[in-house]
């Protein structure tokens, strides 16, 4: 063990610092649990800011890379980083575990909706949005309320900065959204047999201040979430169902009520009771998986619901009319297409229309083929039918690589 090693387990990260404050709850913090869905700017700050607090492990899901215009704002990143044109995810995980040797923060290079187990969503303590869209937007406010997990947004505009917190039963995304605002997310999202070809959004100028305050309040909203009661009482005045808004060009901070719950929200599913199957993992064959449900459900069929991220067998284009066998989850389908020379020159001037499976049972014709090669990642819950009814499934065997 050279002399560095020693030195790391010497000291306990924040003794006689944050132990000085009568609120911080040393052990809840090193055992809290944070996920946070973007590495940008906002994604450089918070995660700077929960591994100085000593949050003992992080998840951070983005699947951009670095680009050089991303150093003006994004305290974790270096040249070298836009040049090797490294992941964002990797890279602020990296950092941050500079910063605190103490903790434990994954990088997971994916879709926050098809490539992170839901798993995980509901064994974290919080959500930290800080998304750039509002179809990501809608979608892990979906996925934080299907959990039952509060969510923390940040957005910032030039020298504007806007924090949200939502929470099951008291306020969510979607229904605060305008009918114009849900009507461009369901056109960017719905038509399941269609490939619709994705705009590439504009950058938003911004500036390092206001990342670094808009941050730093989601942060600070965070440690209150993680140091609630075990009954759920709060010692502190939070922004659940309220929204800040920073004003660089006046110096004003303002504070609204925003608890937006409206009955009957598809957003408010909520997935329980969850079945626990300790043997089941996404790395397992279709086959393997649907056999092992059969006997931990005590059912005939079982019938694997691919809601999330539909398996995409083939896809024809209108003109010319040719089909192309393509067998990826839909969440590859875009980056597939960008990568095949014939593919992407007709994206320009023609739709694709999906041939796709839904649903997974014995009839499924790739039995071969892994959940994850099928679109399930790891750690994820499975929603499975049956002639019982229906059940949420985990694959708990992938909890290790998490937990």
């Amino acid at each position: 063990m050279t002399n560095t090693e020693n030195k790391k387990n010497d000291y306990e990260w924040g003794e006689g610092v944050f132990t000085l404050l009568s609120w911080f709850k040393k052990e809840k913090v090193k055992n809290a649990r944070v996920l946070v869905a973007g590495a940008g700017a906002l994604g450089n700050e918070v995660v700077k800011d929960l591994a100085l607090f000593g949050i003992g492990h992080i998840y951070v899901v983005d699947f951009d890379r670095i680009e050089l215009s991303n150093l003006t704002r994004s305290v974790l990143f270096r040249e070298e980083d836009a040049y090797n044109h490294s992941y964002k995810a990797e890279i602020v995980a990296k950092r941050a575990v500079e910063i605190n040797p103490q903790i434990k923060v994954v990088p997971i290079v994916g879709n926050l909706f098809s490539e992170v187990g839901f798993g995980l969503y509901r064994s974290v303590d919080v959500v930290i949005g800080c998304l750039d869209s509002r179809i990501a937007r809608y979608l892990l406010n979906r996925l934080s309320m299907r959990a039952g997990k509060t969510w923390i947004d940040g957005s910032i505009e030039n020298m504007t900065g806007v924090v949200r917190v939502y929470t099951p039963n008291l306020c969510c995304y979607e229904c605060g959204l305008s009918r114009e605002e849900f009507n461009h997310i369901m056109l960017r999202t719905g038509c399941a047999d269609v490939v619709r070809t994705q705009s590439s959004a504009g950058r938003i100028a911004t500036t390092p201040v206001s990342a670094s305050i808009i941050g730093a309040m989601q942060v600070q909203e965070a440690m209150k979430i993680i140091h609630l009661d075990d009954d759920g009482a709060n010692q502190f005045t939070t922004l659940q169902g309220k929204v800040l808004r920073y004003e660089g060009l006046t110096n004003s901070t303002n504070i609204y009520k925003f608890a937006s719950w409206k009955k009957n929200c598809p957003a408010h599913e909520r997935w329980e009771p969850v079945i626990e199957g300790n043997d089941l993992s996404a790395t397992l064959s279709v086959k393997e998986v649907l056999s092992r449900l059969k006997v931990l459900l005590g059912a005939k069929t079982v019938e694997i619901n691919m809601r999330n991220n539909k398996f995409i067998d083939k896809i024809i284009s209108d003109q010319p009319e040719k089909e192309f066998q393509i067998m990826l989850p839909e969440s590859k389908l875009d980056e597939y297409i960008n990568n095949d020379a014939e593919l992407k020159k007709l994206s320009y001037r023609t739709l694709f229309h999906k041939s796709f499976y839904e649903n997974i049972d014995t009839g499924f014709p790739y039995q071969d083929l892994t959940l994850q090669q099928i679109g399930i990642p790891l750690f994820d819950v499975v929603q499975v039918s049956t002639e019982k009814g229906q059940f949420y499934v985990e694959l708990s065997g992938d909890a290790p690589t998490f937990i």
